[in-house]
């Protein structure tokens, strides 16, 4: 049976904010994506044109001591003051009272998992993760020369930033996981500042840095040599938003002892970019093709938030019909309807593709396996049950979207998760998690569109000797939808008919 999790200490201030600050990429990135070129006057298009010096990218330059120095300095920073934040304003103060003993107690101890609330570590840590990132990635370093400093900044803050004992899960959640959330922001941020649908260059900077704090503040503070442009390379996207309500239709609430809501507003923002088939469009940088998701809840915050995106790949293609690219996924992926929550940082080996199935009709998916270390737990469990587990999981995805030209789309993703009892540090058991989300857009006018929606999450949880439970959430949801600036975002590399 589980071994019973002491009360967690209340969420922490600072997690609020980290949170507060997490909410931008679900509204800001529409600023960039859903406004439409055509309806833009040209006098305000003209005006929010960056600089030409901060489209070209920067002339290469020997990098010196200090530049591989300031985003050490940074992050070293950035945790300085987070210590401090959660010593003068968080709810476990004493965890924050660090000196030489305590650091030099760290550096020769084990690492364990901690008891840290879920949000605080499987939301919390891989934001802050993704702060060190961009502080490293908007300095001009690349994706694995980021992931470098990312890893050694969480690490410093399980080591020096509390005095409990360092956690291989937050060095999980905050060192890797980070860097895939944190190369999204990054590159959302930087198609803001690039594209931006027509709005002026000081609104383009807000949003961006809304989206991507650290390298917001780089470009703020450190002038013109962090204010170049990541370039997208013309990659083709697909984005939309999502508003609406969506109302329970069947519920297996179990152990937990959150109090239910089974109707809830709902905002979900999602973008595919780096889309196959794009003439010329290559796949040499990590994230260059990506999908991003989260979704904000009146009923219990964050209900997800979910990227996956491409480290290591190569495109294909098969026939006139078909193109794609297939490779090493890196994902990270925060999901709590209410009964039940899991977070996973994984590495999979998959596909994307694109088929064009006739004229009108195409078909687009991904269809990934692989394993990945998770956090799996009800939403509150009562006092005599653990709070949450962790272990290896194997785990798969597919997803699929069938559009009809700039007409209609359906929809369809599956998760599955198999959260075992392997480097779990805890007592024998597994859970099971499915997650099935289907949708039918139908396009109103122009980027204007209409959607029905069907969420459905299944948790089978087993442990030797102990309580099982299931517990089940399906859900049924009317929206309103903006569709990006491409609309259905289907790209079509065949010759003309």
């Amino acid at each position: 049976m589980p071994v019973p999790i002491g009360h967690a200490p209340s969420f922490r201030l600072a997690a609020l904010l980290r949170l507060a600050a997490a909410s931008a990429v679900v509204g800001a990135p529409i600023i960039a994506f859903a406004v439409d070129p055509n309806d833009v006057a040209a006098a305000a298009s003209a005006a929010s044109e960056p600089a030409a010096s901060e489209r070209r990218p920067a002339a290469a330059e020997p990098r010196r001591w200090s530049d591989y120095a300031l985003p050490a300095f940074e992050i070293v920073g950035f945790d300085f003051l987070l210590n401090r934040f959660e010593h003068s304003f968080g709810s476990g103060r004493s965890d924050y009272e660090v000196d030489f003993s305590t650091i030099r107690r760290n550096l020769r101890s084990g690492w364990g998992t901690d008891h840290d609330p879920f949000n605080i570590n499987q939301l919390g840590h891989p934001y802050q993760g993704s702060m060190y990132y961009g502080f490293a990635r908007s300095a001009g370093f690349d994706y694995w020369q980021s992931l470098g400093y990312a890893f050694g900044g969480s690490a410093f803050w399980e080591i020096a930033g509390e005095q409990t004992r360092p956690s291989r899960n937050d060095q999980v959640a905050s060192g890797i996981g980070g860097t895939f959330l944190g190369e999204a922001l990054f590159r959302m941020s930087n198609l803001v500042l690039e594209q931006g649908g027509g709005l002026p260059r000081f609104w383009r900077e807000i949003a961006a840095g809304a989206i991507a704090p650290s390298a917001g503040f780089n470009r703020l503070a450190l002038g013109d040599r962090y204010r170049t442009i990541f370039s997208s390379n013309d990659a083709k996207y697909f984005s939309r938003l999502q508003i609406g309500y969506s109302h329970s239709v069947r519920d297996e609430v179990g152990v937990t002892s959150t109090k239910f809501q089974p109707n809830e507003a709902l905002v979900d923002f999602s973008i595919d970019y780096g889309l196959p088939g794009s003439k010329g469009y290559e796949y040499t940088r990590p994230f260059d093709y990506f999908n991003f998701q989260a979704t904000a809840s009146s009923a219990n915050g964050f209900e997800n938030v979910l990227t996956r995106g491409l480290l290591i790949g190569k495109a294909y293609e098969a026939g006139p019909d078909y193109r794609g690219v297939w490779g090493i996924y890196g994902s990270y992926d925060y999901i709590a309807p209410q009964t039940f929550r899991v977070s996973t940082t994984a590495l999979s080996l998959g596909s994307t593709g694109h088929l064009w199935m006739s004229r009108d009709l195409s078909l687009e998916g991904t269809a990934m396996a692989g394993v990945g270390y998770s956090a799996v737990g009800a939403a509150h469990g009562a006092s005599s049950d653990r709070d949450y587990n962790y272990g290896l999981t194997p785990q798969a995805l597919i997803a699929l979207r069938l559009t009809h030209s700039d007409k209609a789309s359906f929809d369809i993703t599956g998760r599955e998760y198999f959260v075992s009892n392997v480097a779990s540090g805890t007592t024998g058991g597994h859970d099971n998690i499915v997650r099935l989300d289907a949708a039918l857009t139908v396009r109103v006018y122009k980027q204007h569109a209409v959607s029905i929606r069907y969420l459905g999450n299944w948790r089978d949880a087993s442990f030797a000797g102990g309580t099982s439970g299931r517990q089940t959430r399906n859900t049924v949801g009317l929206f309103y939808t903006l569709l990006g600036q491409d609309r259905f975002g289907t790209v079509d590399w065949r010759s003309p008919r």
